[in-house]
């Protein structure tokens, strides 16, 4: 059956492995998580679980987000995620999932929320060339350029790379090696270095690709 799993990113550190080398890792804090919502072919045409992290208060809910949780007879969540699985018959509404859902060993896809980096120009942003700073290129050496659009279709093309907000974005990591998995502190390692800053909200499924 499928994995998966809501988690935190607490941060980066280093363990040592079995040969007594040492392994950057990223610590996320990996559950427990609740089943909040299952959806089956026969009812909305597609299988999937919605998973729900990290406690709130319930007047910081919104009214039908606490109908939504009574219904399942579950604490108000923070987070709410779903997956789509190809067979959620052995999960069921009201079921936790703990960090021991993994083993160390498996391989995970990480799917987090980039930094924000701020306002970039289009070097920064999209690794565009710059002019050359001699010879009358005057000072516009690391501008965009041009936008290409004359009187028709007189305006900017949809799409077109220009200068903005860089980062907050959704990023996945793929086929990363989990390490060491602490059941009892829901914490699990993840081999190399993962999206998000510290204190963002970390999706782990099962890797999509070959160990």
């Amino acid at each position: 059956m499928q994995k998966c799993i809501v988690g935190k990113k607490i941060g980066m550190t280093q363990i040592f492995d079995e040969a007594g080398k040492f392994v950057p890792v990223t610590v996320v804090e990996a559950g427990p998580c609740v089943v909040v919502q299952k959806k089956t072919a026969e009812n909305d045409g597609y299988e999937s679980i919605q998973v729900g992290f990290g406690d709130i208060a319930q007047n910081k809910v919104s009214k039908p987000l606490q109908g939504h949780f009574a219904k399942a007879d579950v604490a108000c969540k923070r987070v709410l995620r779903e997956f789509r699985l190809d067979d959620c018959s052995g999960m069921n509404v009201g079921e936790i999932i703990k960090a021991d859902t993994f083993a160390a060993g498996d391989r995970v896809d990480a799917c987090g929320t980039s930094k924000g980096k701020g306002y970039a120009g289009t070097i920064k942003r999209y690794n565009f060339s710059r002019l050359k700073e001699t010879h009358g290129s005057g000072p516009v050496a690391r501008h965009a350029g041009s936008m290409g659009a004359c009187s028709d279709p007189s305006r900017v093309m949809k799409g077109k790379k220009l200068p903005g907000h860089m980062g907050v974005e959704r990023v996945t990591v793929q086929n990363l090696t989990v390490v060491k998995v602490d059941a009892e502190n829901n914490l699990i390692a993840l081999k190399g270095a993962i999206p998000g800053p510290k204190g963002g909200i970390v999706y782990l499924t099962d890797s999509v690709k070959k160990a």
